[in-house]
């Protein structure tokens, strides 16, 4: 098979290990850098160019997104979905998945477990809005921030207040959410690959630190899943229309509530904490779907 892999650095760890892969089943790979492509938009026949020269037929396109190009980046997906090649996640997946507040309103509709919520600009009672998702302590989550960054802990309403007031000052959309105390500061991400749930992780933030991300400091290990935590995780990767993503739960008194479902998830952490060789089984997955048109929108929007 000819596969393209959207990325803006072919140095990353998940860039280098899904061109690895590719070439140990003896798959041609290219890598792209998506902000380098660019688009001839022509009646019945859509073509990506990139570096002066039309792009070949692929068979399939792997979407290395980042949460800072997701507009344009998402645009050159759609291209090669109208162009009839199989992408592993979709332009119009990849667009809900980025949007937290069209995610949470999404995955709460379909009744998946998540923390109590709520979403404001310019809210003239503060208060009820910090009562509303049960009180101090609260998270309050910038709207695009990404890697922990933008997001903050309330311990106490006043201190709430504070940050929501100061996030208002900057015109900011924000997500109020409640802070689940007997998670201990982890989080567990699940690498979900079709409908599968294919390594799972627990991740500790630092002593004192509620954030688990790696970036910040984190531990990762190995962790077993219940079944409800399992089809909690797959159930969010359906409903967010994703076949290839990170989906991350809290350990909650009421059972796993969804925190976020991730479009590109990193595989450095994941593959070191389970040992399992993750990029080998996305392509697997890729093989057994890999067909022209074989998306559901096919760049529609």
């Amino acid at each position: 098979m000819k596969i393209a892999i959207l990325s803006r650095n072919k140095n990353l760890y998940s860039t280098r290990r899904l061109v690895e892969a590719a070439k140990q089943r003896g798959h041609e790979v290219d890598v792209i850098d998506t902000l380098h492509c660019y688009m001839d938009i022509t009646s019945n026949n859509p073509t990506v160019r990139y570096k002066g020269e039309a792009l070949p037929k692929y068979d399939a396109i792997i979407p290395r997104i980042g949460a800072s190009i997701s507009f344009y980046g998402t645009s050159v997906v759609r291209q090669f979905e109208m162009m009839g090649t199989f992408t592993i996640n979709e332009s119009v997946a990849i667009s809900r998945s980025r949007d937290k507040l069209r995610s949470m309103q999404l995955l709460s509709r379909k009744g998946i477990g998540l923390p109590r919520t709520g979403f404001a600009h310019h809210p003239d009672n503060i208060k009820d809005l910090i009562k509303n998702v049960g009180g101090a302590p609260v998270v309050i989550k910038l709207l695009e921030g990404t890697q922990g960054i933008g997001v903050v802990l309330g311990e106490t309403t006043k201190a709430a207040e504070s940050i929501i007031e100061a996030f208002m000052g900057l015109k900011a959309n924000i997500l109020v959410q409640e802070f689940i105390k007997e998670a201990g500061g982890a989080d567990i991400r699940c690498l979900v690959v079709g409908d599968k749930v294919i390594a799972a992780m627990k991740r500790q933030g630092q002593e004192g630190e509620f954030r688990s991300n790696l970036h910040r400091g984190g531990t990762a290990e190995i962790v077993k899943l219940s079944k409800e935590e399992r089809d909690t995780a797959v159930k969010a990767a359906k409903v967010m229309g994703l076949h290839l993503c990170g989906v991350d739960l809290l350990r909650s008194s009421r059972g796993p509530v969804v925190m976020e479902v991730n479009s590109s998830p990193g595989l450095e952490g994941i593959e070191t904490a389970t040992g399992k060789d993750v990029a080998d089984i996305i392509y697997q997955f890729i093989e057994k779907n890999a067909k022209p048109n074989n998306t559901k929108t096919r760049g529609k929007g």
